[in-house]
This record gives structure tokens, C-alpha cells and sequence, in this order.
């Protein structure tokens, strides 16, 4: 049966392991320029485009444009003002719309799903720095621990030495020691 000083030990052991191994990461990531420059640098044109496409079609200004361009449409068709080419039920604008949801739709997923694996890496880095601090804390109460521990072996032995100075000083002829 292991003692709790080799669990100690072994845990210790541990722990500067993912220390050293977390440290190891770190360097490394440090040696890469910029994460954002790095990952909008290795983006293929398909996931540029989605993005563009997803940044464009979550704007205020595409919202505003397209709704704009919608009641010039809807005005047009209604008052004859030229030739009706898409009467009342806007059948044709209906098409269009639906045109481009369905290829709005895919970009955006896209763009949301590199998105997520972004945020996933991201939650992973952030895991590993709270490990990390978390066993660098850990080493730090260790030390502040020990220094408690040896403090009191220093006060120890100081209250024994001058109980001891003490005790002699009773015992000696002639002391006026009081104790």
C-alpha cells in the first residue's frame, strides 16, 4: 500500500509533467505571429467568401437596402407606374427571395460552423491556462506551506534554546533570575 508521501510524490511528479507540457505550448504558440492574422491568412476562398457573405447579410446596412429595394419593388408592381411584370401576389419577388435564402442559408452555416471550431479551440486554450494556473497556484501554496513549516521549526527550536538559556539561568549560584 502506497504511503501519502508517494502519493505526494507521484502527484507532484504530475503536475510538473502538465506543467512542462503547458509551458512547452505556450513557447510554441508564442513563436506564431498573430492568431488573428494567422488564421484570416489560411482561410481558403471558400470560407472568405462565406464570411463576406455572413458579415454582409448580418448588417444593418444589407437589412436596410434590401428592404429598401423590397418597397420599390412591392410600389412599382402596385401602382402601374410602369409595366406591372410581377402583379399582387409577387410571385417573381417571392422566387427571388426564396432564391436567395436558399443560397444564403449554406454560406452562413458555413461561416458559422468554422466559427464554432474557432470557439472551440479557443475554450480548449482557455482550459489548458486555467490548469496551468491552477497547478501553478497549487505549487505556490506548496512553497508558502513549506516556508510556514519551516518558520515554525525555526521558532521551535528558538523557544527551546531559550527555555534552555533560561533553565540555566535559574540554576546558576547568585541568579536573580525570575521565572
Amino acid at each position: 500500500m502506497e504511503t501519502f508521501g508517494d502519493l505526494k510524490i507521484e502527484l507532484h511528479e504530475t503536475e510538473e509533467r502538465l506543467l512542462t507540457e503547458l509551458r512547452t505550448l505556450r513557447r510554441g504558440l508564442r513563436g506564431t505571429q498573430a492568431g488573428s492574422q494567422t488564421a484570416s491568412s489560411q482561410l481558403t476562398i471558400g470560407q472568405r467568401i462565406a464570411d463576406a457573405v455572413a458579415a454582409t447579410m448580418g448588417s444593418w446596412t444589407f437589412i436596410i437596402a434590401q428592404s429598401v429595394a423590397l418597397m420599390f419593388w412591392i410600389a412599382l408592381n402596385v401602382t402601374a407606374y410602369v409595366q406591372q411584370w410581377d402583379p399582387y401576389p409577387f410571385i417573381l419577388l417571392n422566387l427571388a427571395l426564396a432564391f436567395q435564402a436558399a443560397y444564403a442559408a449554406p454560406f452562413i452555416m458555413m461561416s458559422q460552423n468554422r466559427q464554432q471550431d474557432i470557439d472551440r479551440k479557443s475554450a480548449d486554450n482557455d482550459y489548458q491556462i486555467n490548469i496551468k494556473a491552477e497547478l501553478e497556484i497549487e505549487l505556490l501554496h506548496q512553497k508558502i506551506d513549506q516556508l510556514r513549516e519551516t518558520e515554525v521549526l525555526q521558532l521551535t527550536e528558538a523557544v527551546k534554546d531559550l527555555t534552555g538559556l533560561l533553565r540555566k539561568a535559574k540554576m546558576e549560584p547568585g541568579s536573580t533570575a525570575a521565572i
